[in-house]
């Protein structure tokens, strides 16, 4: 290996997402390619000394033989190259597969237990273990004694690289048994040493392929021991496998070294982003929420690492939002208050009962019944004093709870929305199941979901509300409740920025109950408490919090970007210094269910910024009109981010809406 190539590229590895894991992995590669160390002897003598203590044992009949195997052909890989004085191996052939202990004595006798919660992922981690009679564990239980060299078999055990060299047992017999989801194997000659084998088994040369040779059902998928037994193995020269054991242990410290400094530079980068965040939060007038959200801004590099660590931003400016501290005194509404919408939304729920029918007037009579009832007390956070605290109940038009009934689905029919369908505010409807209109009718016998109803999330997971998107019949599912406003009074999109906010889920979270799942009951829902704004305010708000999260969405992509761009530097590195190109699991690029097939227009509403609205840019680029293909292609990013983004440039008008003939289904493959 040439190392100043290995510095050019050491960053781009340690510096990528697992990076050190990675190094670490490149590390066992390299060591059982022979790219660690000099070749000098051969270990064609050392295999021929293995073969005949082999066949000593055998004829003392201390080895246990597994003759299907032995009669296996060794197929040497022809993608990988190994120093001339090494040879291929199996572990079959220099060691003993699954070995038994036998005792002469063995009442009375101590021996260790292991479990496989005792087993490390990391490397060289010493055992823990507890002694125990060794007849209450030599049955029912898999054998091992100290210097064996033992590998998980079963999910995902194997795949975490749980894995030993089996020393400092406590018994004197130096015996002991564990779990029986391990493969065990004891060398029959010094001249292979333990540690060789345990790195060898440790390598994403035998971890990849062993993890495509799996076989069983998801979640107790196991190693075959036909594969741990005959896969080729590299053998170097004795006195070679020891300068590689110690030049790996010298280099697994480094990459322990190298960890702890990142592991310590995260938690600076939390604590910096964290005091940044906090002097936004503590702005006391626009200017200095403007100066703080610049520093922010231009520091994002430094304060984000992750496109998750932007979640704790969105939290932030929710909650600075929806309790009114990202709006001035100038703001304020001049001729209108809190308790005065809340009034009005009383005469609106009076005038609905006097003009509604059938269905709706039940709804309409119930909710004055709950109304009369309800006794609650207003929270103690602070918000300004013209606006008001509500419950649900007090401002929702109706708040329905879902059919309990398990929904019979179709291949083809209207979107069943389930809990997993909303996230961060969003109705996702390209991976629904579907429902038959007789279904349909049945669910929603209470009330028929219109465009602009807020579906909220009773449990899995608990306090996720998004819009019913315009143009869309949808269907409630369970653990869903469906909760319509006065939307002249009431900006349904400022609710749902409420219930993403976290003050309102740590005031669910109050309410929850359930020891596994969480879960909130009906009338809690609709005691939950909200801030009332004027409905000018409330505009405003949401206006604000549009920008923002639009803001928030170009960093998240930023960071997903810049992970994604750094995990391909570090495999082409890798490959590039060992030769091997290991296999990588990568999701395939999504495919939307819906294509566009309109031309993607400008709308009627300029952006306030290139990089909020960068679709909007390329439109303006190209005479304001393009194919939506087209358009995703030059965005660069994945499917799923351009829908997004498109879906939020459209909700503002930066981009004309197509019509729902538009978009259609595309055809399953």
């Amino acid at each position: 290996m040439d190392a100043k190539q290995f510095l050019a590229e050491f960053g781009h590895i340690a510096n990528a997402p697992n990076g050190v894991q990675r190094l670490r992995e490149m590390i066992y590669q390299l060591a059982i390619t022979g790219l660690l160390s000099q070749q000098v002897e051969e270990a064609e003598s050392l295999l021929r000394k293995v073969e005949l203590e082999r066949e000593k044992l055998i004829k003392k009949n201390k080895y246990k033989r597994i003759q299907k195997l032995e009669k296996e052909i060794l197929l040497i890989p022809r993608n990988v190259s190994i120093p001339n004085s090494w040879v291929w191996t199996r572990l079959l052939d220099i060691g003993e597969v699954s070995p038994k202990n036998k005792l002469d004595d063995e009442n009375g006798s101590l021996a260790d237990f292991i479990p496989m919660h005792s087993i490390s992922e990391s490397h060289q981690v010493a055992l823990a273990s507890e002694v125990r009679r060794w007849d209450e564990i030599k049955k029912g239980y898999t054998h091992f004694a100290n210097n064996d060299v033992v590998v998980a078999k079963i999910t995902p055990c194997f795949e975490n690289g749980k894995s030993a060299v089996i020393r400092g047992l406590k018994s004197e017999l130096g015996i002991g048994a564990g779990t029986t989801e391990l493969h065990v194997v004891r060398l029959i000659h010094k001249g292979v040493l333990p540690d060789y084998v345990y790195i060898f088994l440790r390598s994403p040369y035998f971890k990849v392929k062993g993890e495509k040779s799996m076989t069983g059902t998801a979640g107790q998928k196991r190693l075959p021991t036909e594969f741990f037994a005959t896969y080729p193995m590299p053998l170097p020269p004795t006195e070679e496998q020891s300068r590689i054991v110690a030049k790996v242990d010298e280099l697994m410290a480094l990459c322990d070294k190298l960890e702890a400094q990142q592991q310590k530079k995260r938690k600076l980068q939390n604590k910096l982003r964290q005091s940044v965040l906090q002097a936004v939060a503590n702005a006391e007038s626009p200017k200095e929420l403007q100066d703080s959200w610049e520093r922010l801004a231009g520091n994002f590099s430094y304060l984000f690492a992750e496109a998750a660590d932007v979640a704790e931003l969105r939290s932030l400016i929710l909650d600075l939002a929806v309790s009114g501290k990202l709006l001035t005194p100038a703001m304020f509404s001049k001729n209108q208050t809190g308790r005065d919408i809340l009034e009005l939304i009383k005469n609106a729920r009076k005038q609905w009962a006097k003009t509604t029918k059938d269905q709706e007037l039940k709804e309409a009579e119930a909710m004055f019944t709950k109304l009369r009832k309800q006794q609650v007390n207003p929270p103690a956070d602070n918000i300004p004093q013209h606006w008001k605290w509500v419950t649900l109940l007090q401002v929702a038009q109706v708040i329905i709870d879902c059919d309990h009934k398990t929904p019979e689905y179709v291949g083809s029919g209207i979107h069943l929305i389930r809990t997993t369908d909303i996230r961060h505010g969003v109705m996702n409807l390209s991976n629904t199941r579907k429902v038959s209109s007789e279904g349909y009718r049945s669910r929603s016998r209470r009330l028929i979901p219109k465009a602009g109803d807020i579906f909220f999330t009773r449990e899995a997971p608990m306090g996720e509300a998004a819009l019913v998107p315009k143009g869309q019949t949808v269907c409630l599912g369970q653990r869903l409740m469906l909760v319509r406003i006065f939307e002249t009074l009431l900006d349904n999109q400022f609710l749902v920025y409420v219930i993403q906010s976290p003050s309102f889920k740590k005031r669910l979270s109050n309410d929850a109950v359930g020891m596994t799942v969480k879960h909130i009951n009906v009338n809690d829902v609709e005691n939950l408490f909200i801030p009332l704004p004027p409905l000018q305010e409330q505009s405003l708000i949401v206006e604000q919090l549009n920008q923002f999260m639009i803001q928030c969405d170009c960093f998240e992509a930023k960071r997903r970007s810049a992970q994604k761009t750094a995990e391909r530097l570090a495999t082409a590195a890798i490959a590039s210094l060992t030769g091997i190109s290991t296999p990588q699991q990568e999701e395939p690029m999504k495919v939307p269910k819906t294509e566009l097939k309109a031309p993607v227009r400008l709308g009627t509403v300029q952006p306030f910024s290139n990089t909020q609205a960068p679709l909007s840019s390329l439109l303006a680029r190209h005479n304001g009109e393009m194919g939506a293909n087209d358009l995703w292609q030059r965005f660069g990013g994945e499917i799923d981010t351009f829908y997004a983004q498109l879906k939020i440039e459209v909700m503002h008008g930066w981009i004309a809406e197509p019509t729902g003939a538009q978009m259609l289904e595309k055809e399953a493959d």
